[in-house]
């Protein structure tokens, strides 16, 4: 039944019309500015003079290497037998993240491309970052995607639909007929697991460094690996070994004395005037509490310009880094959650839902139990389950990421050993951030059974 006491005439929407005109500012009358004037305004103000300084993956030059002169010393011996067209030794530079690996090793590459191209010997610097990559076969398409990117051609081989096998022989083919000598930075080297009994990075360095040895690749090949654990080479398989055989590079964390030189190194990214004096220091402490990572120093001390620059401030303060540094804090669990493979998600989320739902949530949790858990969830997402030794070792990392507290414990004479987990912060925000993962989706409805799954479990082990 139509209402009476709506009007919706022609004229009276006119009427409407006109008085939303009429109370309307126009352009001219309003103090509202446009899009394209509030990113005019101001414009050329900024504290930065080159911003890029304090970007943590730029490629410095050598005057801005501090506090690493062993093993910049070690990169370039190892690397100098490519200016005679001859093969490097491989590499495994080890050490915390942060600690200058791939600044190192990079920059020395730079150079030496730079000497090899006056001595008419083209040498070809192929990186691979191996932490957001699931598969060999991925790897290996990457490796191809960046020769291609980097000579100017055609990748030549899709990403699926064709074997391994093929990517391979794609990136054989590049490298012979545009490089004479390649180095293969492979960064992160631990993070290929792969979705196999045998770690993906054992067959990508079995195969890189066996290539030029057998004369798949008709030029010189050398192999840098870059990981966080010390202890990479222990899970490598013999024949991996026997082949890849690197000369060790150890980095070690830096001092809070180093990471203020590498930050006043850096200090003419921003304008004379706009640091006050206790910027540089207060950046390196804060860097200095997190196991001495220059890129996380680095990074906080561009994004206390950045508040600065947005808060229209003309001098960058102590006040601008302890907020910047509260904004890094928030902000790095979400970050390093959300980048982790699905199958270390569900790792993650069946210690943590142990933890939850049961008395441990303040101590520990048993490695069985938390298996027994992953088991459970993998059934229920129909998901690859993995051995537990993997999920252990996928639980172990997160330990690198300050998530998770890894530490062997004995259950008594003859009652054997097992890993136990803890978590540095309350792990209920982890289940509710894992839960918003469209493949754990299904999890969410069956709360109640998970927690009596590892109420159970956790009884059992503690009875038996």
């Amino acid at each position: 039944m139509p209402n009476n006491d709506t009007d919706t005439s022609d004229d009276a929407l006119s009427d409407i019309s006109e008085d939303t005109a009429i109370d309307s500012p126009s352009k001219d009358d309003s103090n509202q500015k446009t899009i394209r004037e509030l990113l005019e305004e101001d414009s050329g103000k900024s504290v930065f003079v080159n911003r890029n300084l304090v970007e943590p993956d730029t490629i410095i030059d050598e005057e801005r290497i501090v506090g690493r002169d062993d093993q910049l010393q070690a990169v370039i011996a190892y690397l100098k037998p490519a200016l005679r067209d001859e093969r490097p030794p491989n590499m495994l530079l080890y050490g915390p993240s942060g600690t200058g690996k791939s600044l190192i090793v990079n920059a020395v590459c730079g150079q030496i491309v730079e000497l090899c191209e006056s001595q008419d010997i083209n040498f070809g610097v192929i990186s691979l970052n191996c932490q957001p990559i699931t598969t060999l076969d991925r790897a290996v398409y990457k490796l191809v995607e960046t020769v291609a990117k980097d000579v100017g051609v055609d990748i030549g081989v899709p990403a699926t639909g064709v074997s391994t096998e093929q990517k391979y022989e794609r990136l054989y083919d590049l490298i012979n007929t545009y490089y004479d000598s390649v180095i293969f930075i492979l960064d992160e080297i631990d993070l290929l697991i792969g979705r196999e009994d045998e770690p993906a990075y054992s067959k990508l360095l079995y195969q890189l460094s066996r290539a030029g040895k057998t004369d798949t690749i008709h030029g010189t090949v050398s192999v840098a690996a870059l990981t966080n654990d010390p202890k990479f080479m222990e899970n490598v398989d013999g024949r991996s070994e026997s082949s890849f055989n690197p000369e060790d590079i150890p980095f070690s964390d830096y001092d809070a004395n180093q990471l203020r030189e590498i930050l006043e190194h850096r200090r003419d990214a921003f304008r004379n005037g706009t640091l006050s004096d206790d910027v540089i220091p207060l950046v390196a402490a804060f860097a200095a509490q997190s196991h001495g990572d220059a890129r996380k120093g680095i990074d906080l001390f561009r994004k206390a310009g950045d508040l600065a620059n947005r808060q229209n401030d003309d001098v960058v303060t102590e006040s601008h880094v302890r907020d910047s540094q509260d904004e890094v804090d928030k902000d790095r669990m979400l970050t390093q959650i959300e980048g982790l493979s699905t199958q270390k998600k569900i790792s993650l989320y069946a210690t943590a839902a142990v933890a939850v739902h049961t008395a441990h949530a303040t101590t520990s949790v048993p490695s069985p139990v938390g298996y027994q858990v992953y088991k459970w969830i993998t059934e229920l997402l129909d998901a690859d389950q993995m051995t537990r030794e993997t999920y252990i070792k996928y639980v172990k990392e997160l330990n690198t990421y300050g998530i998770v507290n890894a530490e062997r414990k004995s259950r008594g004479r003859g009652q054997g050993m097992h890993m136990e987990f803890s978590f540095s912060d309350n792990p209920r925000p982890i289940l509710d951030l894992l839960a918003e993962d469209s493949r754990l989706t299904a999890i969410a409805g069956e709360t109640e059974h998970l927690k009596t799954i590892a109420q159970t479990r956790m009884q059992k082990f503690e009875s038996s």
